[in-house]
């Protein structure tokens, strides 16, 4: 499946039980020896009263918390087993995902960022750069900048992902462009994976720390690298945000077996 042109292998894991290796999934996510795709994702049972659980890895076999277009995808995948309910539930490591469907689109809800810093400095190559950090699920760095085309992503995003300054855990990185019709374009830089066409929790992110330092309103449209847009909605007070929602496609691309 795919959602904005983030790709992620989705495997019924109810009754097959898996207990994937790393190595197993780098090998499913390996874009020329495998399936290719930038996660894996097993639905299994909830061991609460959600409708489902899930547990989600990156292309190079990590765990991760959370992923909201990871999270648009796993919703129309478990809708597939439920005829056609409109309101899914599953849980992750960052909590309890409540989702809502439409056809191909699907909005999800997320848990409430904590941990927002804005206006911190760090030493890179680069010089020193002006930062802002959220966490929207997963940690993500935020740096606005002029023209996100000219952005040397992989290589910067790379060496603030390992910063010591987000040492030991590491971040995402967000490269933000503000555009003059109310609405942000942005490049993602993710842990374990490397740049992807899109990135819904460094969406939702950017979109957060936008409207903390340049007044944006909700909605924000924001237009990933893939070309599709997306939709974040929020409620604000002061420091702290509730109510976040991603609202994006979410497609299945074919269905097969593979030899693991």
């Amino acid at each position: 499946m795919n959602g904005a042109g983030n790709d992620f292998v989705m495997i019924d894991n109810r009754e097959l039980g898996l207990d994937l290796t790393p190595e197993q999934i780098r090998k499913i996510c390996h874009r020329q020896r495998g399936v290719g795709a930038d996660g894996l994702l097993l639905l299994r049972s909830a061991r609460g009263d959600a409708d489902f659980g899930w547990d989600f890895f990156n292309t190079d076999g990590s765990e991760a918390e959370m992923c909201g277009n990871g999270a648009r995808c796993f919703a129309r995948f478990a809708q597939s087993y439920l005829g056609e309910q409109e309101l899914i539930s599953f849980e992750t490591l960052a909590g309890v995902i409540e989702s809502q469907l439409s056809g191909e689109s699907v909005t999800v809800g997320l848990t409430p960022p904590v941990d927002l810093r804005v206006g911190e400095r760090i030493e890179t190559t680069s010089g020193e750069l002006e930062i802002h950090s959220v966490n929207t699920g997963v940690p993500h760095a935020v740096l606005f900048v002029e023209d996100a085309d000219k952005v040397m992503v992989s290589e910067l995003g790379h060496e603030i992902r390992h910063h010591e300054h987000y040492a030991p855990a590491g971040t995402n990185v967000n490269f933000v462009q503000l555009s003059d019709d109310d609405s942000i374009r942005v490049r993602t830089y993710e842990r374990g994976v490397g740049e992807t066409l899109a990135c819904g929790t460094g969406v939702v992110a950017s979109a957060l720390i936008t409207a903390k330092l340049h007044g944006a309103s909700s909605p924000l449209c924001v237009r990933v690298l893939g070309g599709d847009d997306l939709g974040v909605a929020f409620e604000s007070n002061g420091d702290s945000f509730a109510n976040v929602q991603l609202t994006g496609p979410a497609e299945f691309v074919f269905s097969g077996q593979i030899e693991i």
